[in-house]
């Protein structure tokens, strides 16, 4: 019978446990997709020095950070994941203080087919939308041929987020 060394059988549990812990407990958002959710607010909003604050909100996947400045708030940010055709992008719809859009963002898009729904010329169709809108795609929302799935989705997934931050409205008066 072969004996075992204590020893390395210790460093062996230690660094599974290591790794399952960080599978399992890192962090919802990744080094990349932060990076352009910064990158976007830094654009849009037109600062530099700001604070991303998560909010403590169930939503799911999705993720809720208000935007400060100085302890100010300068908007909120809605994270969220949505359908493509095989696959799923990540987008970002951005609030002013009021929850009225100030823009709707595709940050990261896995597929080559129906990419359109990343253009600013389309996005721009979300903007001023508030919590009381309802948005329909092919009347409200342009359709884009080449990218029906994805932009079907991407106006769905806009629906949700502000019917969700109406929601967050009245239960937490943001």
């Amino acid at each position: 019978m072969k004996k075992v060394n204590k020893y390395n059988f210790q460093k062996w549990v230690v660094l599974c446990m290591a790794f399952f812990f960080l599978a399992f407990t890192s962090d919802k958002i990744s080094p990349r997709l932060q990076q352009k959710l910064e990158s976007a607010v830094q654009t849009t909003f037109e600062v530099e020095d700001f604070e991303l604050q998560p909010m403590n909100v169930e939503l799911g996947e999705d993720s809720l950070f208000k935007i400060l400045l100085q302890n100010e708030i300068l908007g909120y940010a809605y994270l969220g994941k949505a359908p493509s055709m095989k696959d799923v992008f990540d987008y970002v719809v951005l609030f002013n203080p009021d929850l009225s859009v100030k823009k709707a963002k595709v940050l990261i898009y896995r597929e080559n087919h129906g990419r359109q729904i990343g253009s600013q010329r389309w996005l721009k169709h979300f903007i001023g939308k508030t919590t009381d809108s309802t948005l329909e795609y092919g009347t409200d929302i342009d359709a884009i041929s080449g990218a029906t799935i994805s932009a079907k989705s991407m106006t769905k997934a806009v629906n949700e987020a502000l019917a969700k931050m109406k929601l967050l409205q009245t239960d937490r008066n943001l």
